[in-house]
């Protein structure tokens, strides 16, 4: 039995004031608790907590980052979901 992987994610990046990101990516990676942690299309399903760092996005070869310093993350095969707290520099 095969199971179609998808070929882009959708990613959004909501934090308390703006929705920062809406896009279809190639790949993510964001700061867990635990270390830096990459998503790819077809990861299975997660809920995580977001530690200090940056996250990380890329389409076609060219990538985006910003820095959080927490939040959550909700990740699916096709969809990944940001909750991030930025700096107050960065949030305005």
């Amino acid at each position: 039995m095969s199971q179609d992987i998808p070929s882009s994610l959708r990613l959004r990046v909501i934090t308390s004031r703006s929705l920062l990101a809406d896009a279809d990516v190639d790949e993510v990676t964001i700061p867990s608790l635990e270390g830096y942690l990459g998503i790819l299309p077809g990861h299975r399903p997660l809920f995580t907590s977001l530690g200090t760092g940056l996250v990380t996005y890329r389409l076609g070869g060219r990538g985006e980052s910003f820095p959080v310093r927490g939040g959550y993350a909700e990740i699916g095969p096709e969809l990944v979901v940001v909750f991030a707290e930025l700096s107050e520099d960065e949030e305005e």
